[in-house]
């Protein structure tokens, strides 16, 4: 039951992902695009495109963890897991502890400070875009994060099961 929620999760959360990444990526290459050719072809740049690019790379940083906890591709430091193979179990349970707690704080504070982006109404200097959507996407990183170190987690106790009942 539990492993068919996290598969249905995993469905909505990798459409998401995918499907928002491509879009965002695709709006600022064409727009920074659009941005050198006006500025080669007729010495004229737009202002709101650099801005643009900037809030797209913090999205596609942050929507990213998600995907990188879902890939396994987070940054680690594997040498002690080479050096002592017996402890690769424990090590990457508490790696993966760390960022189920670091999902939690990015979450609550990253909601405190979206509250407070609504408390003060600040917009973006060019295109007058609120605050409060950049920030909001701090909470939802942190949730999606929560979601996928609780996928990779559950299928490691199902591979370290399925070895336990092999071997």
């Amino acid at each position: 039951m539990f492993g068919k929620i996290l598969g249905f999760l995993d469905r909505i959360l990798s459409f998401f992902e995918e499907w928002t990444l491509f879009i965002t990526v695709l709006v600022a290459l064409i727009s920074l695009f659009v941005n050198v050719f006006l500025r080669y072809a007729f010495n004229y740049t737009l202002a709101w495109s650099e801005e643009l690019v900037r809030e797209v790379i913090i999205y596609t940083t942050l929507i990213g963890c998600s995907a990188a906890v879902k890939n396994r591709s987070m940054i680690k430091i594997d040498a002690s897991v080479q050096l002592f193979p017996k402890f690769k179990v424990p090590l990457t349970f508490f790696s993966n502890s760390v960022v189920l707690i670091f999902s939690v704080f990015i979450f609550y504070y990253g909601w405190g400070m979206a509250a407070l982006q609504v408390q003060t109404h600040q917009k973006t200097i060019i295109m007058q875009i609120p605050l409060v959507y950049i920030f909001s996407i701090l909470p939802l990183m942190g949730a999606m994060m929560f979601i996928r170190i609780i996928q990779v987690m559950y299928q490691d106790v199902n591979e370290l099961r399925t070895k336990k009942s092999l071997g």
